[in-house]
């Protein structure tokens, strides 16, 4: 039936993904890209080391010796550096707000890793994504919803294109994290209890400021808070601790509630406003990439998700030029963050995405 690598994190995913590719009757083997490992993290206390750790390497090769399938380790961490994380300082520096797992999908594990794979005799590589592909009757490849609606990780998947889509499979598309979990212990699997991770892997405290600043030595100075109008209202601490939309962790009471509008890198600038002033029904995209379709000739209906856990809401999809794209939305809809990713639907088709502007 061809063979396949199982890209392993390290975690209860990644592992089902190899056993019930192996139970299918796949030539299986793993591998886990070892991507970035911090030797302290900015207070100077040493950290679990996410990415590619020594802890999930074990255990990735554990589920292997268990499952009696290869195991492989393929270093990545200087082309992850000089990507993904070269990439969110710079929009961070920027005044944007990145979705690194964006990137790391299409460059690394999509990418790289799959030309290791490939390169080592595999013919596709599945990952541990809650997410399906099928094609078309005209062999077109689909990138899909999970059926675990609470699961479903398509929104991280958007920049794959037809070539990365024919080779990859996504077991758990049709399942529950309960059922994955129930399958990991009743195969006897060391990740089956394993937590799941939760923040950016290379920031696991989720303290994006402390790291850009301290691992990254960007520079954080002071600078003023200011009104629509231009208006001074105090001093903040760096704009790299602001997103748009944000609200608390301001250090400033002006009376009523006021939340983050836009950052301004140059003047050091960062501008608040009221929450109503927040919404907006049109949002510029670009680097669009289709999935669904090479060119949109006309508007279509979509639900889009402008972040990744929140729920799509109906809205009007328009090209504008090759890599550009208007969303307009039927509501209004809060703190559009340029830089984050917005993501189109059909029903639970993936038309496409782009970065909002």
């Amino acid at each position: 039936m061809g063979t396949v690598c199982a890209a392993m994190s390290g975690g209860v995913d990644s592992s089902v993904t190899a056993y019930l590719l192996q139970s299918a009757g796949f030539n299986v083997f793993g591998a886990t890209m070892r991507l970035y490992r911090p030797e302290q993290n900015v207070t100077g206390q040493t950290e679990p080391q996410p990415c590619g750790s020594d802890r999930d390497i074990n255990d990735a090769r554990a589920v292997c010796d268990r499952l009696g399938i290869p195991y492989r380790v393929y270093d990545f961490g200087q082309l992850f550096r000089d990507t993904v994380i070269r990439n969110f300082a710079e929009e961070y520096a920027s005044g944007r707000t990145p979705n690194p797992c964006v990137l790391c999908n299409k460059v690394l594990k999509f990418g790289a890793l799959t030309n290791a794979a490939r390169a080592d005799g595999a013919d596709a590589v599945a990952t541990g994504h809650y997410a399906r592909v099928e094609h078309d009757a005209g062999g077109r490849y689909l990138l899909k919803c999970a059926t675990d609606a609470g699961k479903d990780q398509s929104y991280v998947l958007w920049r794959l294109n037809q070539e990365q889509l024919s080779r990859t499979l996504f077991p758990l598309g049709g399942l529950t994290k309960r059922e994955v979990r129930e399958i990991a212990a009743s195969q006897g699997l060391v990740t089956a209890h394993k937590s799941d991770s939760q923040d950016i892997c290379f920031i696991p405290n989720g303290d994006y400021a402390a790291f850009l600043t301290g691992v990254l030595s960007l520079p954080d100075l002071p600078g003023d808070y200011v009104d629509e109008s231009g208006h001074v209202l105090g001093q903040h601490r760096g704009i790299l601790h602001y997103t748009v939309g944000q609200r608390k962790g301001l250090g400033i009471a002006l009376g009523a509630p006021m939340f983050v509008a836009s950052k301004d890198p140059v003047s050091r600038r960062v501008v608040l406003t009221t929450d109503d002033r927040l919404y907006t029904a049109t949002v510029p995209l670009t680097g669009l990439n289709l999935i669904a379709a090479d060119r949109l000739d006309a508007p279509v209906r979509c639900r889009a998700k402008l972040r990744y856990r929140h729920p799509a809401a109906p809205a009007t999809l328009r090209q504008t030029g090759d890599r550009t794209a208007l969303l307009t939305f039927d509501q209004p809809q809060r703190a559009p963050a340029p830089g984050q990713s917005a993501v189109f639907y059909d029903s639970d088709t993936v038309i496409g995405g782009g970065f909002i502007e």
